[in-house]
């Protein structure tokens, strides 16, 4: 089936592209009042709007209104972001526009935000607005709990302001050259899932702050050669095996006082997470440099010291999950722990709930218990509330992808199943449904049947596409694997919004295969940690996976001719394809591949490889270069130029190899492209180019 336009409709390329593979629109972002009267969230207008605005929920009338139009507030100035907050939204994957992130007090009566690098407060009863002056561009601001103040961070260094705009502090000035107050440093935010490096207490009156002194991490100088009257964008990487930033953490106090908190830095040098609740003294959660142990401390905020709650090692990694550490009401710890082959919740350190629910995050805690993002079934993801007295209640039985946000009374849960290619926002209320938000999404181009199915002996989750319209057995169509098949990437979910463009590919005459293998999530601690020193199994899983579907397809599948796609691991993974076992696949699109594991980041790379200079061979092994001389296939090598996550000497090293060695391939370079390219013609455009590369290189016969 051709990819054709009717109607003036976009043609689905050009339409992923637009909506941001169907993302925009979708409601997100809640903060649900503690008294269950409202909830503040940030939705675009539209499946096509870019920009994000922030509106409010009526629980009880079941209606919502818009707070801030972006548009509407900066007029005809449009919005201007500084380099930092670029930067920091690179790291938090923020494409869109608008008011893309915001804080709430307690009560959730006043949100805070930065728009256009300026601050910004709004009084979400009245919808008034006002922007209070900022000693330069803002980033992150937070309104403190009890909405008297406000902190941002500009220039590196951390200030409070109180609401009305008087009072204007600097509470810790940036001292040193690549010294910031307040920002989670490169590995938090890019590895870690931690954005923030600074919290509030609960009564408004200090805050911890992360100091990261960036100076020991050495300078890469990132260009853009289409652009040379541009200078170099200087970026500190932290590579494999090379120093990080050194962060401490600091107990500021708004009047001024300053004392830091000591825990063992040498042998904990990730500061992983920080919690600090009204229910009890504030939690970190640390790691060492190898990541094979983590402690949970307690904060003595009279003298900076702290105290063990719990230790956890594992031989190949620690997991640093989301929501955890934390507290319930009465103050006791809750934290995730391995037990058997499933995680489970642990309330001070007893695991409580079902022994065989695999917990994967902390969505909150209440008087009711702990709400966790929980699977029994990897593609699966439902909320469950589990009681400390181990109690267990599934708020979610739909198949599909389901999260939450809660408060005592009021619940949101957004839903994505195989029914419909639709995000759903659903209220409860006192344990009832009562509304929904709306979601402006744009409807997806109709989807074929998605198989989901488990192949192979290790029963690899997978999702199997054919062409729309496609009869069994009427013809032996080639196959496309499109996998991402890294550790800790899932792709195959119950969720029909997970596969537009992998359907689309089919239509265009392949049938698509979309296997996860070893290291991807639901499956347990044991089948995550098989990837430890082995990143060449994952290719294995791959082929095995697709296997298993030419012989459960073999009137409808040509093993002959088969081809494989992917992005960022998934383009490490297909360049690996063709290197490796070029008598399965018979050509490949890699784009932005890690081809040296040696330039990639710190914190992702020893977690699976190790340390570089104790195990060099694992690195030489697993890394792509020495491989070069093995190409037989037809290879396509795509990269951002200003890639600063897995930089372009990625593609340029392998590419120089391959020349080295005499063997053709081909490489597009993307001018002004970070890792993910988001300029709508270029998306568009790059994945046809992908489909007619591959189209070309599986017609011929194979040799």
């Amino acid at each position: 089936m051709t990819d054709s336009a009717a109607g003036g409709r976009a043609s689905y390329p050009r339409l992923a592209a637009r909506t941001r593979n169907f993302t925009l629109g979708i409601p997100g972002d809640f903060r649900i009042a503690p008294d269950g009267s409202r909830v503040a969230f940030l939705r675009a207008a539209s499946g096509t709007d870019r920009t994000s605005e922030l509106w409010v929920y009526d629980v009880a009338r079941d209606c919502e209104h818009r707070i801030i139009d972006p548009v509407a507030l900066l007029g005809e100035d449009g919005e201007e972001l500084s380099p930092e907050e670029r930067a920091r939204r690179e790291r938090a994957r923020q494409a869109g526009a608008g008011v893309v992130a915001f804080t709430s007090d307690a009560a959730v009566s006043a949100a805070v935000f930065a728009l256009s690098s300026r601050l910004w407060i709004v009084d979400l009863s009245s919808g008034i607005v006002r922007e209070i002056p900022a000693a330069g561009a803002v980033i992150d601001p937070r309104i403190d709990p009890t909405g008297r103040r406000i902190a941002y961070v500009a220039g590196g260094s951390l200030h409070v302001v109180d609401v009305d705009g008087s009072n204007t502090q600097v509470l810790a000035t940036s001292d040193g050259d690549g010294v910031t107050w307040g920002l989670a440093e490169f590995v938090a935010a890019e590895e870690m899932d931690r954005h923030h490096g600074y919290w509030w207490a609960p009564d408004g009156a200090s805050l911890l702050v992360e100091r990261a002194d960036d100076s020991p991490i050495q300078t890469w100088h990132i260009a853009d050669p289409a652009n040379p009257e541009r200078p170099p964008n200087a970026v500190r990487y932290p590579a494999a095996g090379t120093a990080n930033a050194d962060v401490t953490l600091w107990h500021l106090t708004v009047d001024g006082a300053r004392s830091e908190i000591a825990w063992d830095r040498s042998g904990f040098e990730y500061l992983g997470r920080v919690d600090w609740s009204r229910s009890g003294a504030p939690l970190l959660r640390v790691l060492s440099r190898d990541q094979r142990s983590a402690q949970v401390l307690e904060v003595d905020l009279a003298t900076g010291a702290t105290g063990l709650v719990a230790e956890q090692h594992d031989d190949a990694w620690v997991d640093l999950l989301g929501g955890v550490p934390t507290r319930l009401p009465d103050g006791r710890v809750v934290t995730l722990a391995d037990d058997g082959d499933v995680r489970r919740v642990a309330v001070a350190g007893v695991p409580v709930g079902p022994g065989d629910l695999d917990v994967r995050a902390v969505l909150g805690t209440g008087a009711a218990g702990v709400l966790v993002s929980a699977s029994t079934e990897p593609a699966e993801q439902h909320v469950w509330l589990i009681g400390a007295d181990g109690s267990a209640s599934a708020l979610t039985t739909e198949p599909g992808v389901h999260t939450a946000v809660a408060a005592e009374t009021v619940t949101v849960v957004t839903s994505s199943t195989m029914s419909s290619s639709r995000a759903i926002a659903r209220v409860r209320r006192d344990g009832r449904e009562s509304g929904s938000i709306a979601s402006m999404q744009e409807a997806m181009p109709a989807l074929g049947d998605v198989t989901l199915r488990r192949l192979g002996a290790d029963a690899f989750p997978s999702a199997v596409l054919f062409p729309r319209g496609h009869v069994a057995g009427s013809a032996r169509l080639p196959v496309l694997l499109d996998p991402y098949g890294g550790p800790h990437g899932q792709r195959v979910v119950a969720s029909a919004r997970a596969y537009g463009t992998s359907q689309w590919l089919a239509d265009q005459g392949f049938c698509v295969l979309v296997a996860d293998g070893r290291g991807t999530p639901g499956r347990g601690p044991a089948w995550e940690r098989r990837v430890r020193h082995d990143f060449l199994g994952t290719l294995d899983d791959q082929v095995a996976a697709l296997e298993a579907l030419i012989a459960a397809y073999p009137d409808d599948v040509d093993p002959a001719r088969v081809g494989i796609r992917g992005w960022s691991y998934g383009g490490y993974l297909a360049a690996l394809a063709v290197l490796r076992r070029p008598d399965v696949f018979r050509a490949a699109v890699a784009g932005a591949p890690v081809t040296d594991w040696t330039l990639y980041d710190t914190t992702y790379t020893e977690r699976y490889l190790g340390h570089p200079d104790v195990e060099p061979e694992v690195y030489r092994r697993n890394g792509l270069i020495d491989h070069a001389p093995d190409l037989r296939r037809p290879l396509l090598l795509i990269h951002g130029l200003v890639d600063d996550n897995v930089v372009v000497a990625h593609t340029l090293r392998l590419s120089a190899a391959l020349l080295s060695a005499g063997r053709p391939h081909a490489v597009l370079p993307l001018s002004g492209v970070t890792h993910m390219a988001s300029q709508e013609d270029v998306a568009e455009n790059l994945l046809r180019l992908q489909v007619d590369f591959l189209q070309t290189s599986l017609a011929a016969p194979a040799d």
